[in-house]
């Protein structure tokens, strides 16, 4: 059993999950220890005060108490919270997409620094840019740019835009669902 302390993270929410009547399950990518899964006690309640700052995409430094099973969040500050894809579908599924790329290629609790600064940059860049055409390059050269240090693909190697979704998925063996939504939104530009 892990002894108990209290720790801080600075994090991105890369995905939530809805438990009992008002918690929630993070998974959270931090620049310190990798991706970890914690616990949002009462997050759900309209009282919370942490539940804006836990929102998927927001970029928050979080105080954490350590528990045997999953670690509870005990207090959570935006850095950034993303809220310009709650307007925009289409930077939406992009932003989605970084987000699954990095819960799926990434074990729990491997702390991968570079990884942290590729998806914060990369989710501040998709925030920053209005153009579609400018969405898909910034997708395609975020999964190369993580692919690379993951030691998934080579340097001299270059995946056209057909080939990521069954390499992704040849890697993870699971689906990658935002990948075909991306397509879909390319047609539509």
């Amino acid at each position: 059993m892990r002894p108990f302390h209290v720790y801080t993270a600075e994090g991105i929410v890369l995905k939530r999950k809805s438990v009992g009547e008002a918690d929630r399950i993070l998974t959270v990518f931090t620049r310190q220890f990798g991706k970890i899964r914690i616990i949002a006690k009462g997050v759900r309640r309209i009282t919370s005060r942490r539940s804006g700052h836990v929102e998927v995409f927001s970029h928050v430094v979080l105080t954490i108490h350590t528990h045997k099973s999953l670690d509870i969040l005990t207090e959570a500050q935006a850095k950034s919270r993303g809220t310009v894809f709650e307007s925009d579908v289409g930077r939406l599924g992009y932003a989605y997409c970084m987000c699954e790329l990095v819960d799926q290629l990434l074990p729990d609790r491997q702390e991968h620094e570079d990884v942290f600064f590729l998806l914060r940059d990369g989710l501040l860049s998709l925030e920053s840019s209005n153009n579609q055409s400018e969405w898909q390059h910034l997708i395609s050269r975020f999964v190369h740019d993580l692919l690379r240090p993951l030691g998934f693909l080579s340097s001299t190697h270059t995946l056209r835009e057909s080939e990521i979704q069954s390499y992704i998925e040849d890697i993870t063996e699971r689906k990658f669902r935002t990948w075909p939504l991306l397509t879909v939104l390319g047609r539509q530009a």
